[in-house]
């Protein structure tokens, strides 16, 4: 694998044990050892807010949420600054394409320019992205 490409599912896997599926642990893994990892530019936010509900639902405390931030924040992730450029163009075709959400539809876009794996738990963006002929992250 050359590159990778997490979505929000997939870091939140990384910081929550509720979320946590065994790609999550391999992305992890690969992005600490060096593979160049990618995301969209609202990856922090939806991250963010995932963590947020956690915290609403009891499911982790403050202290977990800025443990999590920390971790994520120091992890050595790319923020890819094309998204927005593309949103209206290429991410918006692939979204009808194939069903997806703009958010969403940004991780595929990502993947298929970058010619990177992607990391998801998002059941209908892996079916895109297998239709699309982006590699899961084995």
């Amino acid at each position: 694998m050359k590159a990778l490409v997490i979505d929000g599912s997939t870091a939140l896997g990384f910081v929550l044990t509720d979320e946590q599926f065994p790609d999550a642990l391999k992305a992890l893994q690969a992005t600490e050892n060096g593979i160049p990892t990618f995301v969209p530019a609202h990856w922090s936010v939806e991250v963010a807010n995932g963590l947020l509900m956690a915290e609403r639902r009891k499911r982790v405390s403050q202290a977990d949420v800025a443990e999590a931030l920390s971790l994520l924040y120091g992890l050595p992730i790319l923020i890819d600054e094309e998204t927005a450029q593309r949103s209206g163009r290429d991410t918006f075709a692939i979204a009808r394409q194939y069903g997806l959400t703009i958010y969403d539809a940004a991780y595929l876009e990502l993947a298929m320019r970058r010619g990177a794996a992607l990391a998801t738990n998002d059941r209908d963006l892996s079916k895109a992205a297998k239709a699309a002929g982006v590699a899961i992250l084995p």
